[in-house]
């Protein structure tokens, strides 16, 4: 005879399956996120801010040049204060050409090694993205077709149950309640009986 299976609660696929669907609404969208970012990151090292630099770092060479063209000057006109201060000037001016020297470093260094540093994150991501967008769908489904087959299996199972055979103990109880009834069937016609031969005695 075959098992029948022990169904206690079809509600907790329903509820893990509903969970699953909001998980799948939150994470695509997120992983989607992460993957914009990583390209303005990239274009941000290796266009915006290569740019920007290299624009800083013309402008402000050129500022150097013209403090030290007005230092020249005023050493060439015996201005001692005001070659003081054009001296503190060309300083401050060097000073903005070799940050911006080394800002222009770091950011090829970086476009340079970005790819390395992400790619391997990035191939994760993709692998989850696809598995996201690939398996989980089927998951849903075949839970979604369980769901469905054990409510039907509930169904039958019910009346099932209903009409199964007695156990021995109460077909035991029944075989004697029937036995009973049949004794008590069986009085009025030995009552009978008597009544006739007392009749013939008379």
């Amino acid at each position: 005879m075959a098992e029948r299976a022990h169904i206690t609660s079809v509600e907790v696929l329903e509820s893990f399956r509903a969970s699953l669907i909001v998980y799948l609404t939150k994470a695509r969208p997120a992983l989607e996120d992460v993957s914009d970012d990583v390209m303005r990151t990239r274009v941000w090292l290796q266009n915006d801010q290569r740019v920007h630099w290299e624009n800083q770092m013309r402008r402000r060479s050129k500022l150097l040049e013209m403090a030290q063209q007005e230092l020249s000057a005023a050493r060439m006109g015996g201005m001692r204060e005001a070659s003081s201060a054009h001296q503190a000037a060309v300083y401050k001016a060097k000073r903005a050409v070799d940050e911006a020297e080394e800002k222009l470093r770091r950011v090829k260094q970086w476009g340079r090694e970005f790819d390395n540093r992400v790619e391997p994150m990035v191939r994760q991501l993709d692998k989850l993205a696809s598995f996201l967008t690939s398996e989980m769908p089927k998951a849903t489904f075949y839970l979604a077709q369980a769901i469905k087959s054990l409510d039907a299996y509930a169904g039958v199972a019910t009346p099932m149950m209903a009409d199964a055979p007695a156990k021995p103990s109460e077909a035991k109880a029944e075989d004697g309640a029937a036995a009973a009834g049949d004794a008590a069937g069986a009085a009025p016609a030995g009552e009978s009986g008597a009544s006739q031969n007392q009749g013939g005695g008379l």
